[in-house]
């Protein structure tokens, strides 16, 4: 089968939180919430996407970052391609994965969650 796409624990430990709780809980605007095409390995069942989200800070906050894959790749199996890595930045500037910063009313931080690895060798070109 197929990796499932746009899958990962956040804030609510659930599978993804919906954009609805993060507006509602936390002062944000999300402008955009989208599956990352392109970021799982490819293999006989390629790895799930990743998701973009880009958010808006209302009011002055103090964020935390807490992320995996920035530098290594979720690694594909038994011949799967490697998932793509994971990037953040603020305002256009990048950011490390482990990270606490001030953000100011207007600031925008873009996450994309990394793709999951491959499994198997492709079947393309056979």
């Amino acid at each position: 089968y197929e990796g499932t796409s746009g899958i990962h624990t956040h804030m609510t430990n659930t599978a993804i939180t919906d954009p609805e709780i993060m507006e509602h809980r936390y002062p944000i605007r999300l402008h955009r919430f989208a599956i990352r095409e392109g970021s799982g390995g490819n293999g006989k069942w390629s790895g799930g996407n990743g998701v973009v989200r880009e958010v808006e800070f209302l009011r002055p906050l103090q964020i935390s970052l807490l992320t995996q894959h920035r530098i290594e790749t979720p690694f594909g199996l038994k011949g799967g391609d490697d998932g793509s890595t994971g990037s953040q930045s603020l305002n256009g500037r990048s950011l490390p994965g482990i990270h606490s910063k001030a953000v100011v009313e207007g600031d925008r931080l873009l996450i994309e969650t990394p793709g999951g690895g491959g499994f198997g060798e492709s079947d393309a070109g056979s």
